[in-house]
């Protein structure tokens, strides 16, 4: 029986089933292409209790971020917004900054740079060793309440705590709070940014449901995700970022601000306190991908090329989903050089550096990294030149003229 991770419910509605993927971060070697992979179901549900939607933990996060494929200074929006958030810091030059999951350095960078002692924790030891090469102190950990109290007690408590991008990234949430509440101190904060729920039900988002997302928050359930370990949120702002994200504050001790009670009632008028905004992302879903399949299909009996650009996790969960092979898109692009020679898990579409865009010159470039639509139309505006042209497959099928 599957069980609410939060509250132990066992009233769990379906909301989405996107049949059985790999997972989407497990990017495939020449060597591994006559080797099977292992697929999981990727079920979406809610539960009917406490309204966090989540997955079914069956992979663990030793299984994906050991080694992680993701490094966050390759997004020049998303080291941009990393040093706003710092520049809004009231830091002083004895205070003590962590962050949790803290990837390459993108963010404490910045921190560092101001003379302010920070630390990351970062599991994956590949992208830490980055952390540790910009000067960021770096512990390769997941966060737990023991790591918590350990860090406390050998460097002090934090007077912030970020975590950004990895509240959902964890199946034991009471766990990884409580983690959170050991790093910070009595009178500290803690942030946290992660994709609200809301938008992606409203914007058709499908594709950021993948396995090492376990949950997905509207700020209703982080509320209750938050108090179990011991955290009161107290304000939360709506960003942008990743089609629509939420950053929520939190503190040992403190009143919502009404900021909070304006994003409640948001969500309760969209149906995310009930079941009622649920009944129909599944229909909603079905319509991307008959949409992005019908196009795929047309332009290869015309004739026209179709090449993809990027290749994160939301890409997989897209691909897989619609059933798109080599012979629709003949192949992806990274800046990433850690994926270059290495292929899409299940597609297995072969992903090369963004050079060969212009060296090939394509009819069209699906972009599958929508979120940064107002980065990479900049950056893919020589695409134009040779009369090729942009689509974007989230949250509905657009081709930019």
């Amino acid at each position: 029986m599957i069980v609410c991770r939060l509250c132990g419910s066992s009233a769990m509605a379906g909301v989405v089933d996107l049949g059985a993927t790999p997972p989407c971060e497990l990017f495939l070697t020449a060597d591994r292409l006559d080797q099977p992979e292992q697929t999981f179901p990727l079920h979406l549900r809610v539960c009917t209790d406490c309204w966090l939607a989540q997955l079914p933990p069956l992979i663990t996060p030793e299984d994906t971020f050991t080694e992680y494929a993701y490094f966050s200074s390759y997004s020049t929006s998303w080291v941009e917004h990393a040093r706003r958030f710092v520049d809004g810091l009231t830091l002083f030059p004895d205070s003590f900054v962590v962050e949790v999951a803290s990837n390459d350095g993108y963010l404490l960078q910045h921190v560092a740079e101001r003379g302010v002692r920070c630390l990351g924790i970062e599991p994956s030891a590949n992208v830490g060793a980055a952390a540790v090469e910009k000067g960021v102190p770096t512990l390769t950990e997941f966060l737990s309440p023991e790591v918590g109290r350990r860090v406390r007690e050998e460097h002090g408590p934090a007077d912030v705590v970020v975590a950004n991008n990895v509240y959902a990234h964890i199946p034991d949430v009471v766990g990884f709070t409580q983690g959170l509440r050991a790093l910070v101190a009595d009178d500290g904060v803690v942030s946290i940014e992660v994709q609200h729920l809301l938008t992606l039900m409203e914007l058709n988002q499908y594709d950021t449901i993948y396995h090492e997302h376990f949950q997905y928050y509207t700020v209703a359930s982080a509320q209750r995700a938050l108090a179990s370990g011991g955290l009161t949120l107290v304000d939360v702002e709506l960003l942008p970022t990743h089609g629509g994200s939420i950053r929520l504050w939190a503190r040992p001790e403190g009143e919502p601000s009404s900021r909070v009670a304006d994003v409640l009632e948001r969500e309760k008028a969209a149906g995310l306190h009930d079941i009622s905004g649920y009944v129909n992302f599944a229909a909603r879903v079905a319509k991307v991908r008959r949409d992005l399949l019908r196009f795929l299909i047309d332009a290869a009996e015309a004739g026209k090329t179709v090449v993809g650009y990027g290749a994160p996790g939301k890409g997989n969960t897209l691909l897989n989903h619609c059933g798109i092979r080599p012979d629709l898109l003949a192949y992806t692009v990274d800046r990433n050089p850690y994926k270059h020679g290495r292929f899409t898990p299940g597609g297995r579409i072969p992903i090369l550096p963004p050079e060969s865009i212009e060296a090939d010159k394509p009819d069209y470039v699906l972009v599958l990294p929508w979120n940064l639509r107002d980065e990479l139309v900049e950056q893919l505006s020589h695409v134009r030149d040779w009369g090729g042209r942009l689509v974007f497959p989230i949250p509905r099928l657009e081709v930019v003229e």
